[in-house]
């Protein structure tokens, strides 16, 4: 575990600021992701749950004694719009970012700040990537000041098509993805898996859609319809999986749906009774997982959570905070610099297992999990779907645990440090 260089003096101080609402000092971090627009409900999300880990970091004396603060950016889901933002927080003095919804966003925005830390000596900023899973990232255009705490798509597909090939019934698949890298990369990486796993499976679709764009998917599910696939495998993320899976629910689309952001607030409300037993997700948490060490972190943000946001999702961002936090104690400051070198190669234990920053290429390397929406057990499902999702009666139940080690895809990255 890491050990806090606060003493139990300092400590002490620190919350008595804290209690008096007098800090010396604010950290900032910059949240730059959609608050408006079709991906408004994924924005609003995270933006709602890292508020919530800074409101309970700072009822516990914050860090080095100074004040957490989540400060939101709306970039509308756009790469040019996030520089715009980004200019802004450098303006500001904002020494970090966080960001996760869109690949394409994560590309420019990783690149924009290598280039501004690079002409900016002493003013350095670092970039927290929660949820932006294009293997690029973190291969040829990996950076210093970049740190994924998602798995990459490469790795969540490894989990995902490992419990696809022990379904013999499955002898057609149908890929659909949104159109930009991230789409691209998962479809690629489902081709590729599938081949090495199951060579017997025939791929009967690869589809790409305009990103956000998209207001019916009839089109798209009669395809579907008509390939006579048994499942499907989606990246989508947002509106686009909710009104994909609605799509196919009105046009009683029979299949299993293999995917990685069905959980995504408004998609398990969207899909309804439908998606039970139907609708498979890969993620690095959820609420019925067993051994649940982040329970009582889970029901804590459901009793305070805002109206429309009323699940805990995130754990990667708890992930995230709590490793920058450890960070910074383990440097004794919060300099971005010193806080990326503390960061890069940490090992902790997470509330669900060994977490590891890999240092080549700053990617953690965390336990993922396969399951599947399932009746929440008061609703006739089973036992185990105790705590159902956007009190839709839908509740996930563990398929599978897939440990890091399993999903550590290797890397090419050739990390440049300052």
């Amino acid at each position: 575990m890491i050990k806090r260089a606060l003493s139990t003096a300092a400590f002490a101080a620190a919350a008595a600021l804290a209690a008096a609402g007098a800090w010396a000092e604010t950290i900032r971090i910059a949240y730059i992701d959609p608050l408006s627009g079709p991906f408004a409900n994924t924005g609003a999300q995270g933006l709602a749950e890292f508020q919530f880990y800074a409101q309970q970091l700072n009822k516990k004396g914050g860090v080095l004694g100074k004040k957490l603060e989540i400060v939101p950016f709306d970039n509308k889901v756009s790469p040019q719009e996030s520089l715009n933002q980004l200019k802004r927080v450098q303006d500001e003095g904002i020494r970090y970012v966080t960001q996760g919804n869109s690949s394409a966003v994560a590309l420019a925005l990783s690149d924009a700040v290598a280039k501004y830390n690079e002409r900016n000596p002493g003013k350095e900023i670092v970039y927290l990537n929660y949820a932006a899973v294009d293997p690029a990232l973190t291969n040829d255009k990996c950076s210093f000041w970049h740190f994924r705490f998602d798995a990459a798509a490469d790795m969540k597909m490894e989990a995902l098509t490992a419990v696809m090939a022990k379904d013999k019934s499955i002898t057609k698949v149908y890929i659909i993805n949104q159109d930009y890298s991230f789409g691209h990369a998962v479809a690629d990486s489902a081709v590729a898996l599938l081949k090495r796993k199951r060579p017997d499976v025939q791929v009967v679709g690869n589809e790409f859609h305009p990103l956000g764009k998209v207001k019916d998917f009839a089109p798209y599910v009669a395809k579907i319809k008509a390939s006579g696939a048994q499942a499907v495998i989606t990246g989508n993320w947002g509106n686009d999986m909710s009104l994909l899976v609605k799509a196919g629910k009105e046009a009683g689309l029979n299949v299993d749906w293999y995917t990685f952001y069905a959980g995504g607030l408004g998609t398990p409300t969207a899909m309804g009774e439908a998606a039970a037993g139907r609708v498979k997700i890969v993620a690095e948490y959820h609420s019925n997982v067993a051994n649940n060490k982040a329970a009582a972190w889970d029901a804590a943000y459901r009793k305070q959570a805002p109206k429309g946001n009323p699940d805990f999702y995130y754990l990667r961002g708890k992930n995230m905070f709590d490793m920058l936090v450890a960070a910074m104690n383990q440097a004794k400051s919060d300099d971005p610099k010193k806080v990326a070198y503390a960061l890069e190669g940490m090992k902790t234990q997470g509330d669900l297992g060994e977490l590891e920053m890999r240092k080549t290429d700053h990617q953690l390397i965390q336990p993922l999990y396969v399951f599947t929406l399932q009746k929440s057990a008061a609703h006739g499902g089973p036992k185990e779907a105790k705590i159902d999702m956007e009190h839709s009666g839908l509740a996930p139940v563990t398929d599978a645990r897939v440990e890091g080690y399993v999903t550590a895809t290797p890397t090419s990255c050739q990390m440049k440090r300052p």
